[in-house]
């Protein structure tokens, strides 16, 4: 925030595996001291239902989240704690006369994490179906920072078409792609690893994973 003028960045979350991908996101972004603007698509819920066991509501969704925020990615409960959420705003994927649909609406930039095909398709073709896509395609019209980390593999031709037609309108297309350099040893490092690559594209500061420093086998255990 700046001046006291909220300016939040917006976390998409779509259907694709990967919900603790998003979790890790929200809470960089918050331990950065960043406002955010939470959308989850009705898709999501069913994936981080099965994911993690928790139902996502409309009407509890400050409760879930803290829920959510608070899990390891291997699923454990209480794992992280002290990240405060009034810096967190929620908008119902239907509700397309939400703050976000308008380019008047002050934002930083949107972060889709994970992206389904289908999301990536529907952005990349302009659709606007809900308000997560309506988002993305403003902030693309806005020339606001855009970041897709799109979670498929394999890749067919179409959607490797559509990630190409993101990257030519301006977004960062950032697949969730976990690298072993920095000495993982837990699931939680790899999860980490790619949520500190989005928070990177978006200039967010972090210490959410080692970088490399051109030094081979750095992130070994000494002996």
């Amino acid at each position: 925030m700046t001046d006291g003028k909220r300016t939040p960045w917006v976390v998409g979350v779509s259907g694709a595996s990967g919900t603790p991908y998003a979790a890790a996101v929200v809470r960089g972004l918050l331990a950065a001291g960043e406002s955010v603007d939470l959308v989850v698509s009705r898709a999501s819920r069913l994936t981080l239902l099965d994911e993690t066991g928790i139902a996502f509501r409309d009407a509890h969704w400050r409760a879930d989240l803290a829920e959510w925020l608070g899990r390891g990615a291997d699923g454990k409960p209480g794992t992280f704690a002290g990240f405060d959420l009034d810096g967190v705003r929620y908008w119902g994927a239907g509700d397309l006369a939400a703050g976000p649909s308008s380019g008047s609406y002050p934002v930083k930039g949107m972060l889709i994490v994970p992206a389904s095909t289908a999301c990536v398709a529907g952005v990349a073709l302009g659709l606007s179906k809900d308000l997560l896509q309506r988002v993305a395609s403003v902030t693309l019209k806005e020339r606001r920072r855009l970041v897709v980390a799109v979670r498929e593999t394999p890749l067919n031709g179409q959607t490797l078409k559509h990630l190409v037609a993101l990257d030519e309108a301006g977004a960062v297309v950032l697949p969730a792609s976990p690298a072993f350099y920095a000495g993982a040893t837990h699931i939680q490092d790899l999860v980490d690893f790619v949520a500190g690559r989005v928070l990177d594209a978006a200039g967010v500061p972090h210490g959410l994973y080692r970088r490399w420093e051109g030094e081979l086998g750095s992130a070994r255990p000494r002996e």
